[in-house]
C-alpha cells in the first residue's frame, strides 16, 4: 500500500503537534445519517466496506487489545453479519477491514473497534476510520475518511483514470453537501491521501 510522506508522518511526533484532541470514537456515528444523504442526494451507494487503520506497538498487551476486538467481532458475525479480516501493510500499519451491507452495521462494527483500542489506552495510536462509497453512474470509489488525530472528517476521491492523483472536484462536492452534517475537517493540508497499490482497488488492499 503506498501511503504519501504526510500520511507516514501522522502517527510519529508531528502527529502530536497536529492533533487538536483525544480521539472521540462518537464521532463515528455521524456516518450514520450521512450515508443516507450520500446515496439519495449526490448518488454514491456504500460499497459494503469500511476500514480502521491504526499504529502497530511491540506489546503483549497491544496484542491482546488486538486479539479482544477480532474474537469480539469474529462473535458478533453471526448476528450482524459483519465480517472482519484484519491485515498488516508495508508500512507497518494495522487495519482492521468490514464488509456488511448493511451500512449501520459497518458503523457499529467500527466504533466497537476503536472504543476498545481507546479503553485499552491505545487510544493515540488510531490514525483513521474509512468509508466506502461508489458513484452509482461512474464506478468510481470515493471516501469519507474519519481522522482521530484531528476530530474531523474529510473527503478522498482518487481520480480512476491517473495514478496517485485526486479527484478535486468530487472531493469539493462531497465537502460542501456534507459539511454540517459532518464535522469536515477545514485545513485541507490535512486531507491526507492513502493511496492503494493499485487504481481501483481499496486504500487497505
Amino acid at each position: 500500500m503506498g501511503l504519501l510522506d504526510g500520511l507516514k508522518s501522522v502517527l510519529g511526533v508531528k502527529a502530536e503537534a497536529d492533533a487538536t484532541r483525544d480521539a472521540d470514537p462518537e464521532d463515528l456515528f455521524g456516518m450514520s445519517t450521512a450515508y443516507i444523504t450520500m446515496e439519495a442526494d449526490l448518488g454514491y451507494a456504500p460499497t459494503g466496506d469500511a476500514a480502521l487503520c491504526f499504529g502497530d506497538v511491540d506489546s503483549t498487551d497491544f496484542q491482546d487489545a488486538r486479539d479482544e476486538v477480532e474474537t469480539i467481532l469474529s462473535a458478533g458475525e453471526a448476528e450482524t453479519g459483519t465480517s472482519a479480516e484484519f491485515t498488516r501493510d508495508s508500512h507497518g500499519y494495522q487495519w482492521v477491514v468490514l464488509h456488511d451491507d448493511d451500512f449501520e452495521d459497518l458503523v457499529t462494527s467500527i466504533h466497537f473497534a476503536a472504543d476498545t483500542l481507546i479503553e485499552r489506552r491505545y487510544g493515540s495510536r488510531l490514525l483513521a476510520a474509512l468509508f466506502g462509497f461508489e458513484d452509482e453512474r461512474t464506478g468510481q470509489l470515493v471516501y469519507w475518511v474519519y481522522s482521530f488525530r484531528r476530530g474531523a472528517y474529510y473527503p478522498f476521491a482518487p481520480d480512476p483514470d491517473r495514478d496517485h492523483e485526486r479527484d478535486t472536484t468530487a472531493e469539493f462536492k462531497l465537502e460542501s453537501n456534507l459539511d454540517g452534517e459532518l464535522t469536515v475537517e477545514g485545513d485541507k493540508e490535512f486531507w491526507y491521501p492513502l493511496w492503494p497499490d493499485r487504481p481501483g482497488d481499496h486504500p487497505w488492499e
